[in-house]
């Protein structure tokens, strides 16, 4: 593991209308790390995730990946450095098949640079890429899955197609948003070792969740956020022991279901 750190938050602040979102709030992700962002409803996560990728400008601080100053820089660039992200909330083209989600970020210049995806020396057209990209992370090749327009998809394979649409950049960091919420406990179980592989793999990775137990698992640290501020950082063990995270989740159906 590097002793530099891949991704650097220095004093992240963002307001809207006045109400505070994000105050100053700091953080450093290492090569080949799971971070895990955690904290009750609306207390910024997503917001952070927002800002670090672009979708969201700061209103003061600094975001440097791999040493260089990103701070609101435009999402496709941030995309193109090797930063990339899911969104809770899917975004797929709804109307294509899966695979074809994933021709786009296949022809970027990104993926075009980087001589395609990470999978190995794979070859072949655009099609046989995605398709590949999609049995890595488990589609079933030789079932009708891939080709389902994406519309059709329940929301396990429309998770998966989130990370697959990241992987097609070859990224060194994926900030995954809640990529666990809306699965079934079987999706969840699949989902963990698949997030573990890529780490093998690898690829840095950020996860904002709300299942805690699941993300415990994996995560090397953790860090809490409360009302747009850092309230505490350590492993899962030391995190939940403090005092100000157990008031700030009292009565979390989330830390009970960990406990």
């Amino acid at each position: 593991m590097s002793h530099e750190p891949l991704l650097t938050v220095d004093n992240i602040s963002k307001s809207f209308g006045g109400v505070a979102a994000l105050s100053a709030v700091s953080l450093e992700i290492y090569p080949g790390d799971i971070l895990g962002i955690i904290g009750p409803n609306g207390s910024g996560k997503t917001t952070l995730v927002n800002t670090i990728t672009g979708f969201v400008k700061a209103d003061q601080g600094r975001v440097v990946f791999k040493g260089q100053d990103i701070t609101n820089w435009k999402p496709h660039k941030i995309a193109d450095v090797g930063l990339t992200r899911t969104f809770q909330v899917m975004r797929p083209y709804f109307s294509l098949p899966a695979f074809k989600n994933l021709i786009i970020p296949l022809f970027s210049p990104r993926a075009r640079r980087t001589g395609g995806w990470r999978g190995g020396g794979k070859t072949g057209s655009r099609d046989t890429v995605a398709v590949d990209i999609l049995e890595e992370i488990g589609f079933e090749r030789d079932s009708y899955v891939p080709y389902k327009v994406a519309s059709s998809l329940p929301t396990g394979y429309l998770k998966r197609l989130e990370l697959a649409r990241c992987l097609s950049l070859r990224p060194e960091l994926i900030i995954c948003d809640e990529v666990f919420s809306g699965l079934s406990m079987s999706e969840m179980a699949s989902m963990v070792p698949l997030m573990e592989k890529l780490q093998m793999e690898g690829i840095t990775l950020i996860m904002v969740e709300h299942r805690l137990r699941e993300l415990f698992r994996i995560a090397n640290r953790v860090v809490v956020l409360n009302f747009g501020c850092k309230i505490a950082e350590g492993t899962s063990e030391d995190v939940m022991e403090h005092k100000e995270v157990k008031e700030a989740y009292f009565g979390s159906e989330e830390v009970f279901g960990y406990v």
